[in-house]
């Protein structure tokens, strides 16, 4: 099982697992900037295993493209769902609103992962908001931290994770990152880490 790992694509998808189970640590111990910073790095390598996936189409075992597309729903399932609504719960304090909208987002995520992996993206769109648009929509909130009330902060981040929930479920069509986005999302993510990274640890 282990040799699945081997795979260069699925290996960047543990990488990314494994950053988001870091991230959530950070978090927990009371790090949430930090705990971003790191899990924008499994979003770069959330975007890049498909593109490296899709490069070795027909010299993989179907095997091992099979597992790595489950183990990307995995990973996407604890950056883009586990993370946020643990940040959130430990931001708010454990109030009954982030508690509930950290269930919610979870929820929404786990439903939005399984039916993608049954229905796919028909006519190369994606149905209803992926959820790799949560973790850049935290880290701008994050970035924003110091020009808010503390007692606002956290109500913000409650609502644009119920937000994103609904939109993860919805009928919306949404286009496939391509081309000049990729630049884009690894360019946001490298700065707004570095950032948050700093501000984090000072």
């Amino acid at each position: 099982m282990i040799r699945l790992l081997v795979d260069p694509a699925n290996a960047m998808t543990a990488m990314g697992l494994a950053l988001s189970s870091i991230g959530i640590d950070f978090s927990i111990a009371g790090f949430p900037e930090i705990g971003v910073a790191i899990v924008l790095w499994a979003l770069l390598a959330d975007h890049f295993d498909g593109v490296v996936a899709r490069r070795m189409r027909g010299s993989r075992p179907a095997e091992t493209g099979e597992v790595g597309k489950n183990l990307d729903s995995l990973a996407d399932f604890v950056s883009a769902g586990i993370f946020p609504a643990v940040t959130l719960i430990v931001v708010g304090h454990g109030s009954p609103l982030c508690v509930v909208s950290g269930a919610v987002l979870v929820v929404a995520s786990a439903l939005r992962l399984s039916f993608f992996n049954v229905v796919g993206s028909p006519s190369g769109r994606f149905v209803g908001v992926p959820t790799s648009w949560v973790m850049p929509v935290t880290a701008i909130v994050f970035l924003l931290r110091p020009t808010l009330p503390e007692s606002i902060f956290a109500k913000l981040f409650a609502f644009l994770l119920i937000l994103l929930a609904i939109l993860h479920v919805s009928s919306v069509r949404v286009p496939k990152t391509a081309g000049f986005m990729y630049l884009v999302v690894t360019a946001f993510c490298v700065v707004a880490s570095a950032a948050l990274a700093f501000r984090g640890g000072s």
